[in-house]
């Protein structure tokens, strides 16, 4: 089968790290396949293709791996329970699965194949296969469709003059036709079929703010037309964050977030006290601040804010976690779409977090192992209490027995 015009401008890149986000049904496997013959075509070469399982690599790509392998009589054996071939001038393709991150340690390779990499754990690359090309130079190709901004998004979006990125649609992968795209448009929502067909990068269907648009809510920047500003603040020791706010009459816009590592409330204090003198500071903390001491003379958060001069808004319990949350996402867009929060692009990590936390699989639990959940939680606390969700519902009249 021969290359496809996208797939050769792939393969002809000499970039040393590529990133490929493509439609389903684009040709990923037979790509991967043909740049891990082009890799180990020379002597004594370790190539490796990861998928996020050892079950789906077996899946994906063995056999097929297998008949083009045999069929340009480069075997000299073939390894069915570690999925590896040797080939005839001794170089080696093995698969292999992200799963078990401490499989792919202590090897150096001179090329590894990332593939559905959206689906790996960012510290599988990171901490585990990026030194594995280090003392050999190696070369890296990832290769998935979009789910969301998270780690691909990440990698697509490097500049660097060692990598390269390549984005195409289904359509122009050339291997689905034009009428059975139709089709997928009439069967599919409009954020999968954006995902799947078109290779966009739209918030992932699991994501818990997900009403949450770059091109609606992020602003280059926010003039202050006052002196008074709105905190959100969740206490963490690793970190302890908080959100900057000024309300405009229903609009809330989010200018400025604090971080800071291995803290306590004193120096988070301290930290807001320096940037926004003059100005009068209403905080919105997680209610167990009214329990939590950090102090050496056993004060709670709750005194060591109100001591500081800050005018204090906390609840006397907290509130439900989807109460927060709802409140939040009906800022981002209510249902008459209208739209009332607002984050300047400076704020980082608020953006990263809203676009990328999501709920644990098959629950409605959000996900807190990411570490995405501090600056969400903050601005929740803040969005809940001056903007709470109303229940206006008509009680139900009492059964009388006779």
């Amino acid at each position: 089968m021969p290359l496809t015009k996208p797939q050769k401008e792939v393969i002809l890149c000499d970039k040393r790290f590529r990133v490929l986000i493509s439609g389903r049904r684009f040709g990923k496997t037979f790509l991967a396949i043909q740049e891990m013959a082009k890799f180990s075509r020379f002597p004594n070469q370790r190539v490796w293709y990861v998928s996020p399982s050892y079950r789906q690599s077996k899946t994906i790509c063995w056999d097929m791996l297998k008949q083009q392998m045999i069929k340009h009589r480069w075997v000299q054996k073939i390894n069915e329970s570690d999925l590896s071939i040797v080939l005839r001038n001794n170089s080696v393709i093995t698969l292999k699965g992200a799963d078990n991150e401490q499989s792919l340690r202590g090897v150096g390779l001179n090329f590894v194949i990332l593939d559905e990499f959206a689906d790996i754990k960012p510290s599988a690359w990171y901490e585990v296969l990026r030194p594995t090309l280090s003392d050999t130079l190696g070369h890296a190709l990832f290769c998935s469709s979009p789910k969301g901004f998270n780690f691909a998004y990440d990698l697509y979006s490097r500049q660097d003059p060692e990598w390269q990125s390549f984005k195409f649609t289904t359509i122009e992968g050339g291997q689905v036709s034009q009428e059975e795209i139709e089709q997928a448009k009439n069967d599919l929502d409009e954020r999968t079929f954006q995902q799947e067909y078109l290779a966009t990068f739209v918030n992932y269907a699991g994501i818990i703010y997900y009403n949450f648009d770059r091109n609606t809510h992020i602003i280059d920047h926010y003039e202050r037309d006052s002196k008074v500003i709105h905190i959100g603040m969740d206490f963490n020791i690793d970190p302890m964050v908080c959100v900057v706010a000024q309300q405009r009459q229903n609009d809330l816009v989010i200018d400025d977030e604090i971080q800071i590592w291995s803290s306590n409330t004193s120096e988070m204090i301290n930290e807001i006290k320096s940037r926004y003198q003059g100005y009068r500071i209403f905080v919105y903390p997680d209610p167990a601040s009214r329990q939590r001491k950090t102090s050496a003379g056993g004060m709670t958060d709750l005194s060591l804010l109100r001591n500081a001069g800050f005018e204090v808004k906390a609840r006397s319990q907290h509130p439900l976690v989807r109460d927060r949350i709802n409140a939040v996402n009906s800022k981002l867009k209510n249902a008459n779409n209208v739209s009332s929060l607002f984050i300047t692009k400076s704020c980082k990590n608020l953006i990263k977090s809203l676009e990328r936390q999501i709920y644990k699989e098959g629950t409605s639990v959000p996900d807190k192992d990411s570490g995405f959940d501090h600056f969400n939680d903050a601005l929740g606390y803040m969005v809940e209490y001056m903007f709470p969700l109303r229940r206006e519902f008509k009680p139900s009249e009492p059964t009388r027995w006779s």
